[in-house]
């Protein structure tokens, strides 16, 4: 009887673990997206050139994130996306972590 019950609740307690760990990593990731965002949004801010931008951007951001720069007039804002993971993506209960961080240009004088 314990057998069987043991092979009913197996399962179960993989799938709890499976999602648990998919949940710390997708705070990890919301974390790395921040991160990376306010990275970004601070070489902008210093008028750093684009390419240098991105390179920072994406060597702080989690590995298969989207990036996007942006200045306009006086502000300058980075946006980082990146994926949930896929255990949460299966169940489709969450949506992928994403940051966005806005600078001031700093004034060349």
């Amino acid at each position: 009887m314990v057998t069987a019950e043991l092979a009913v609740a197996l399962p179960s307690l993989v799938l709890v673990l499976a999602v648990a760990l998919a949940a710390v990593d997708l705070g990890l990731a919301q974390v790395r997206c921040v991160d990376a965002a306010r990275l970004g949004a601070r070489l902008v801010a210093r008028a750093e050139p684009q390419s240098v931008v991105l390179t920072a951007v994406r060597r702080a951001a989690p590995g298969d994130a989207q990036v996007a720069v942006a200045s306009n007039g006086d502000h300058g804002s980075v946006t980082v996306t990146g994926r949930a993971p896929a255990v949460l993506r299966l169940l489709g209960v969450v949506d992928p972590p994403r940051a966005t961080a806005v600078a001031r240009l700093e004034s060349a004088s």
